[in-house]
């Protein structure tokens, strides 16, 4: 097995599959900005660059088919890592991809380039009561989907509470520190017992106590599973990979969508109205927000069981 990334997430994959042989990606390179309703515009600038990417990914994976080194892709949101020669898996929950009033038009965009791909896998439940709603359901498209459940590599144990509340951050700069700065803030002052992962693999991993507050500066699997289910509540951003990893430990949260980030303002707002989790804007929050956890009805349900032998028949040539 190959594992290809770039960035961050390459520096993660080393750390958890160091086993496990590596090849470095073409980044994509993107950044958020202070605010939030500028980020669309900044995202149409970088199109020129990200479809230069997508060529540039195209040429490595080319190369590595060519000399036998791979035999099968499953790309997690890669969008040039696939080849027609080869059979090619693309994993997303977006077949549709908002962006305020070009929400049409990076959807359509984005479902022309999973066309490309053999077989297309939304990690998601297929029925009404789902975790990604319209941004993995689309009954008007004809693309080759399968619904395969939440994705997750956290496991839910019941062991001894360490932490009133987990505060997990994650995302680009500069609106992780904005929401770190706020959470310290507000934290430092409290009777509450609580834990902060900064989510900053750039930093040595290790932990020291600031104002009372439990600060990591990253976790590896293992330790952040640990945490989390040491850990009473949750405060974290409404990414759908968090949003995974909660619901298969079923945990109590609290979501703070990345201000001017589309899905994650969708996503959070989706599952407010259902009575799933609470959220609110990033400056709304106060800790005085918790109390409204209990009156949801939480993240769990969302499970599947799904047939990987039939999934992979595909790298059979079955």
């Amino acid at each position: 097995m190959l594992l290809g990334s770039d960035g961050e997430a390459l520096s993660l994959l080393k750390k958890e599959f160091p086993q496990l042989e590596t090849i470095e990606l073409p980044p994509y390179n993107v950044t958020y900005t202070k605010k939030g309703g500028l980020l669309k515009w900044k995202l149409l600038l970088k199109l020129p660059h990200i479809k230069r990417t997508m060529d540039a990914e195209k040429k490595v994976i080319k190369k590595l088919v060519s000399n036998g080194v791979i035999q099968g892709i499953i790309s997690d949101n890669r969008l040039g890592v696939f080849n027609k020669k080869i059979p090619s898996v693309f994993m997303t929950h977006q077949l549709n991809v908002l962006s305020g009033n070009t929400s049409l038009l990076s959807s359509k965009m984005h479902q022309k380039v999973i066309k490309k791909f053999d077989a297309c896998w939304v990690p998601d439940v297929a029925g009404p009561i789902n975790l990604s709603g319209k941004l993995g359901h689309n009954p008007k498209t004809n693309l080759p989907i399968t619904y395969i459940g939440p994705l997750s590599r956290m496991k839910h144990r019941d062991i001894p509470k360490k932490f009133d509340v987990l505060c997990l951050l994650s995302g680009p700069e500069p609106q992780r520190t904005l929401l770190e700065e706020k959470l310290m803030d507000i934290f430092s002052v409290s009777e509450k017992k609580v834990a902060l992962v900064k989510g900053k693999l750039s930093e040595k991993r290790n932990s020291t106590v600031v104002n009372g507050i439990t600060v990591y500066n990253y976790l590896e699997t293992e330790s952040l599973e640990t945490l989390i289910n040491q850990s009473e509540v949750i405060i974290s951003r409404s990414g759908y990979t968090t949003i995974m990893d909660l619901a298969t430990m079923n945990k109590p949260a609290f979501f703070i969508p990345t201000p001017g980030q589309y899905e994650q303002k969708y996503l959070a707002k989706k599952l407010k109205l259902q009575g799933i989790v609470p959220s609110c804007k990033q400056e709304k929050f106060s800790e005085k927000k918790l109390d409204k956890i209990s009156l949801y009805k939480g993240l769990g349900g969302f499970t599947a069981r799904e047939d990987y032998g039939y999934l992979f028949s595909l790298f059979e040539g079955k």
